[in-house]
């Protein structure tokens, strides 16, 4: 099983990085690995976040870390991680396509 980033989840990421680097360049970069770290642990356990409400759909789950959702589907041979979000803010159906 590998891990694929969507562009949108790593437009966000990076969007994420800058915001909080602008004050804390420490603070960014730990979030920045904390992800990293919680999206290669779902190569062990793929099924480990949970179901994402608003989809309703098994295959589509998350993670948290920190305030920040981690929205991913599990495929047969693959996690695509498709988007990440804070979690104050809706998540559109477009960023789970």
């Amino acid at each position: 099983m590998k891990v694929i980033w969507s562009p949108l989840a790593v437009e966000r990421l990076e969007d994420i990085y800058d915001y909080i680097a602008q004050d804390n360049i420490t603070a960014a970069s730990d979030l920045t690995e904390n992800i990293f770290t919680k999206v290669e642990s779902l190569l062990e356990n793929p099924n480990m976040g949970r179901v994402v409400p608003e989809s309703n759909r098994e295959n589509i789950r998350e993670l948290f870390e920190g305030e920040y959702r981690i929205i991913y589907r599990v495929e047969k041979s693959y996690i695509s991680v498709l988007t990440i979000r804070n979690f104050k803010q809706l998540l559109p159906d477009t960023d789970i396509e």
